[in-house]
């Protein structure tokens, strides 16, 4: 089996539109939920509170691959040229068939569905649509778009997983990268936000609703007084390669991907399990070739509802202990629903870089169920090196990576 590296980040998100712009706002404690008054038009709709990217430079992007792209779909374009830069690479010489691309999102773009329906249904005229929406609304657009706006024709995958979608993308891209079918992977997710989406979870009571007129204080991972998660947007994608050859051309390497592991809790279809959680990790620490004890740091997926979190933190408790530092970046960025691993393993890379862990914003109180492992509460120093993060999504679906931060001559 080939070792693995991550060799290139990009990131666009509530919090800035590169990947230096995120980790300093995380650093000055920033956050991107605001109020969506504009959301009060939709009847029965309770979550007035989003997290939203800041669309710019769009049209940098070529008007031919421009309109195939969703809001979502050019938020990866956008993380992905971040990423190609990052890691040293040239459009040019990633169309040999041995750069592959894997990327997903919870559906199409949400806008481009709600548009197709408010157009057509009145009328009920397919006429009257615009073709490029039928390719914004496929459940592939991030995929599709980003292999094409850079000439990929390696492997091509879309994983649409919800919430764990664009973890078990860099999952997937690391066996692929391993096991020798690709040298290299684009790989991530992107989101994009809508009263819809919000409306989705609002309808399981999984959205918050208490914080409406203090949208700074809705996202509050783990904390007694969380009532429910706040959608954010925006896109994640790094570049994995094989470390040989990315050693070969002086690639600058972030962290090496130890293991993965992705399955079914098998129990519920929208609540989070302990069990399920626990053997997700547990199986990604075998991979991995990991003792729970060499584990430094745990990016949580805690999304600020009251089962996810709860669940969570039980099964963290029971598989790493009581004594690892455990943090949520939801309170900053919201829930960036698929696009939220790529998002928070590229933050937590780049926090460790810079010497510290991230707090969980907003964590006044810890929840009875949430005790038993040790929350960030404040940022601090550190020197961790050995991570492991977590995406959990409605169907059972559990995620768990684990990677280590770059230093001078690897790891053995």
């Amino acid at each position: 089996m080939k070792r693995v590296v991550i060799t290139g980040m990009g990131a666009v998100s509530p919090l800035g539109g590169t990947v230096a712009e995120q980790a300093d706002a995380l650093d000055a404690g920033r956050h991107g939920v605001r109020a969506m008054p504009e959301w009060a038009e939709y009847k029965g709709l309770r979550s007035l509170v989003a997290a939203p990217a800041e669309l710019k430079n769009e049209k940098a992007i070529p008007r031919q691959n421009r309109r195939s792209m969703s809001r979502m779909s050019i938020f990866a374009a956008q993380a992905a040229q971040e990423a190609l830069r990052d890691a040293g690479l040239v459009a040019e010489g990633v169309g040999d068939g041995r750069t592959g691309c894997v990327a997903g999102s919870t559906t199409g773009s949400a806008i481009a569905l709600s548009q197709v329906y408010e157009t057509m249904l009145p009328e009920k005229d397919f006429s009257i649509l615009q073709s490029m929406q039928f390719f914004q609304c496929l459940s592939h657009t991030v995929a599709m778009n980003v292999a094409q706006y850079l000439g990929l024709r390696g492997v091509l995958l879309s994983t649409n997983a919800a919430c764990a979608s664009s973890l078990q993308a860099i999952g997937a891209a690391f066996d692929l990268v391993r096991s020798g079918r690709q040298d290299a992977v684009f790989c991530g997710g992107a989101e994009e936000l809508h009263a819809t989406v919000t409306g989705s979870f609002d309808m399981l009571m999984a959205a918050s609703v208490r914080y409406n007129d203090r949208p700074e204080a809705a996202s509050r991972p783990f904390d007694a007084a969380r009532d429910g998660l706040v959608c954010g947007e925006g896109a994640g994608i790094v570049v994995v390669e094989d470390l040989e050859r990315a050693r070969a051309r002086g690639a600058r390497i972030h962290a090496e991907i130890l293991g993965f592991h992705t399955c079914s809790g098998g129990s519920h279809i929208s609540e989070s399990n302990r069990d399920g959680i626990a053997a997700c990790m547990r199986a990604a620490l075998a991979d991995a070739r990991c003792a729970p004890p060499e584990i430094d740091y745990v990016s949580a997926h805690a999304t600020s509802t009251i089962q996810g979190d709860g669940e969570e933190a039980a099964a963290i408790r029971n598989v790493l202990g009581e004594n690892v530092p455990v943090s949520s970046l939801k309170g900053n960025l919201g829930h960036t629903l698929g696009a939220s691993g790529a998002i928070e393993l590229v933050a937590a890379i780049e926090g460790l870089r810079r010497g510290h862990l991230y707090p969980t914003r907003n964590l006044e109180t810890v929840a009875e169920e949430c005790k038993g492992i040790r929350h960030v509460a404040a940022r601090e120093p550190t020197a961790a090196r050995t991570f492991l993060k977590n995406s959990f999504a409605f169907g059972g679906i559990n995620a768990s990576l684990v990677c280590r931060r770059w230093t001078d001559g690897g790891t053995p």
